[in-house]
């Protein structure tokens, strides 16, 4: 049974003098992603790669078509409803610094979804805090350090502990290790698929990196323009 269902999914954007251009981000897009696996989503840039992702979490409003996530349609979501869905459904960002405030300790960062969503009493916090950096590989020495003193690879681990304190079903990760070097790249990878088989966690995985999207992927979807053109 699949845990996200998207149909038929659109996004446009509008300009010109009453609507008259159009954008066609997202153009009919439909697929479904099963627990447990990874949807691989590649394409070249500018394709509507992330637009699609950001839909799907409905980061940005879609401008017609249906997403179902565990047989609920979460579509027209809004207020307490779309923000309870935030601790089931979340996002890893190609630039981990987008999601971590600079005046922000590493420990606080971690913490902080956890008081967001009151996922755990704060008698419980710093347990908790701990038990994710030692699940993303992080030495505790780094969670009262700030996002300036870390490297680009110890960032992108942060931003996973962050994402994963939420007990998310379904992540959408954009991109995650393309502003890293090989080495990082190739271990921040094999950190995700540790943690899928660990926690059962189903992902779609974008990059317009083939060999990252074949290593990392159950099955593939390939788009141009606004569109999935095929599957494999």
């Amino acid at each position: 049974m699949a845990l996200l269902k998207v149909e038929n999914l659109r996004k446009y954007y509008y300009s010109g003098l009453f609507k008259k251009e159009v954008y066609r981000a997202v153009d009919g897009v439909s697929f479904e992603v099963e627990k447990g696996e990874t949807l691989g989503l590649v394409g070249r840039s500018g394709c509507g790669k992330s637009t699609l992702g950001r839909t799907v979490l409905r980061l940005l409003e879609p401008t017609s078509g249906r997403v179902l996530f565990d047989e609920q349609d979460i579509s027209g979501f809004k207020g307490s409803s779309l923000k309870s869905l935030g601790t089931r459904m979340q996002i890893i960002f190609q630039n981990p610094e987008s999601c971590l405030n600079p005046r922000m300790k590493v420990y606080d960062a971690v913490a902080e979804p956890l008081r967001l969503h009151r996922i755990c009493e704060r008698g419980e916090e710093r347990g908790r805090v701990r038990e994710l950096i030692e699940a993303v590989s992080l030495s505790e020495e780094l969670l009262f350090r700030y996002p300036r003193e870390l490297s680009g690879g110890q960032l992108q681990r942060v931003a996973i502990a962050r994402v994963l304190g939420m007990n998310p079903e379904f992540i959408v990760a954009d991109e995650p290790t393309s502003m890293l070097d090989p080495l990082v790249q190739a271990q921040i990878l094999s950190l995700l698929k540790n943690l899928q088989t660990e926690y059962g966690i189903s992902f779609l995985f974008i990059s317009h990196d083939m060999q990252v999207v074949e290593w990392m992927s159950d099955r593939i979807a390939f788009m141009e323009e606004g569109k999935i053109v095929g599957f494999r």
